[in-house]
C-alpha cells in the first residue's frame, strides 16, 4: 500500500519556554508493514505534561526526544492493513505512535481498545493519566477513609482521577485547579469537597492560609503534580507522617531541570526539608511505567466506575495535526479544560 502520510517533529530544542520553532509538521511515506506490524490511521493523539521533558536533552528516567525525530506520545487508531496474526483492519488500537496521522507498529506495541468503550477513553481515565493518579494514590497515598487528601491540577486527568478515586474511599478531597471554572468544575462535576483558584493567591505563604482553611483537620495525602507556590502552600499544613506521591512538577519544567538551584522557590528548600524531617512525611516520585504490573488490578477496578458514572472525565478536543504544538503550548499553561486530546481524523 501506499500512503502519504504526516508527523510532527521536534525541530530543535527549546530554550525555556516552548514555542512553535521547536516543532515542524512534515509529510512522509508510510511503508508496508513486515511480518509482525499493521498500519494504523491515528484518530486521536493524548498531548501530556511529560513529553515537555522529553524535548530537553537532560539526565531523565528516560531518553529524549531526539532532533528531526517524530514528538512522542500516545494515540488510539484503527488498524487498515495488517501482516500480524490477532489484528484485522478496522481494529481499534492504541499504542505509542507519536505525533502523526498514520504508522506502522510492531502488533506487541499495540492494545486494543475494549469494545462499548470510547476510545479516546484509553488516553485519559482508563489510560496512562488515570493509571498514573490510581496507582500514585493508591501505592504511595496509602488512603484511608476520613483523611483528607489535596490535589494539584484537579481537574486534570491525573488529578480528577485521583479526586474521584479518594471521594469513592472516604477522603475528602480538596482540588487545586487555575481559574474559577475550573474550581467549579472540579466540585460540581467531579465531586470534590472543595476547591481552590492558585491564581487568586500571589505567593506560597497566601496558598499556605488557604489551604489551611480548606482543611481544618491538616493534610495526609498531597499529590503533587506542580510544584510552585502550591507545594509551598501544602507542606505548612500537612500531618505528621503524611504522604506525598510526586507525580509532576509542571511549575518548573521551563527551567530545563527540577526547579532547584536557580529557580522559583529555591529559598523555600531548606525549610521544606525540614517540614519533610519534623513530620516525618514520606514523599516518593513514581513513574508509571514501573507499576505497570498493577494495570489490570486497576481496569478491573476502575472500568466498572467509568462504566456506571461514579468516575467522570471531561476531555478538552483540539481539531487536526497540524494544531497539535499550540494546544501542547497552551496546555503546559492551564490552557486546557479536561484531558488534553488531539482528533486527527
Amino acid at each position: 500500500m501506499s500512503v502519504t502520510a504526516k508527523r510532527i517533529v521536534l525541530a530543535k530544542r527549546p530554550k525555556g519556554e516552548v514555542t512553535p520553532e521547536n516543532f515542524r509538521l512534515e509529510d512522509y511515506e508510510v511503508p508496508d508493514p513486515k511480518a509482525g506490524e499493521v498500519v494504523v490511521r491515528v484518530t486521536a493523539l493524548s498531548l501530556d505534561p511529560y513529553m515537555r521533558g522529553r524535548m530537553d536533552d537532560a539526565k531523565s528516567y528516560a531518553a529524549p526526544v531526539e532532533v528531526d525525530a517524530v514528538m512522542e506520545g500516545g494515540t488510539v487508531g484503527e488498524v487498515i492493513a495488517s501482516n500480524a496474526d490477532g489484528f484485522a483492519e478496522g481494529d481499534v488500537v492504541f499504542g505509542m505512535t507519536g505525533w502523526c496521522d498514520h504508522a506502522v507498529m510492531s502488533a506487541k506495541a499495540l492494545t486494543k481498545v475494549p469494545a462499548g468503550v470510547p476510545p479516546t477513553a484509553a488516553l485519559g481515565v482508563l489510560g496512562m493519566p488515570g493509571f498514573t493518579g490510581w496507582h500514585g494514590l493508591t501505592d504511595i497515598g496509602k488512603p484511608k477513609a476520613g483523611e483528607t487528601v489535596v490535589v494539584a491540577a484537579a481537574t486534570g486527568p491525573v488529578g480528577s482521577m485521583v479526586g474521584q478515586y479518594a471521594k469513592h474511599l472516604g477522603l475528602r478531597a480538596v482540588g487545586v485547579a487555575g481559574g474559577p471554572d475550573k474550581c467549579r468544575h472540579a466540585v460540581e462535576h467531579f465531586g470534590f469537597d472543595e476547591c481552590l483558584d492558585h491564581r487568586a493567591y500571589a505567593d506560597g505563604k497566601e496558598m499556605r492560609k488557604a489551604i489551611a482553611e480548606a482543611c481544618p483537620d491538616g493534610v495526609d495525602i498531597y499529590f503533587e503534580n506542580v510544584g510552585g507556590k502550591v507545594l509551598e502552600g501544602v507542606l505548612p499544613n500537612m500531618n505528621t507522617f503524611g504522604r506525598i506521591p510526586v507525580c509532576g512538577m509542571i511549575a518548573w519544567y521551563d527551567l530545563g531541570g527540577l526547579g532547584m538551584g536557580d529557580g522559583p522557590g529555591k529559598d523555600q528548600l531548606p525549610r521544606a526539608w525540614r517540614t519533610i524531617l519534623v513530620n516525618r512525611l514520606k514523599v516518593e516520585g513514581f513513574i508509571i511505567t514501573d507499576g505497570w504490573h498493577r494495570l489490570n488490578e486497576f481496569l478491573g477496578e476502575v472500568a466498572p466506575l467509568v462504566a456506571n458514572g461514579t468516575i467522570k472525565f471531561t476531555e478538552d478536543v483540539a481539531e487536526g495535526l497540524e494544531n497539535a504544538p499550540e494546544a501542547f503550548m497552551s496546555m503546559l499553561k492551564g490552557g486546557n479544560f479536561g484531558k488534553q486530546i488531539v482528533k486527527i481524523a
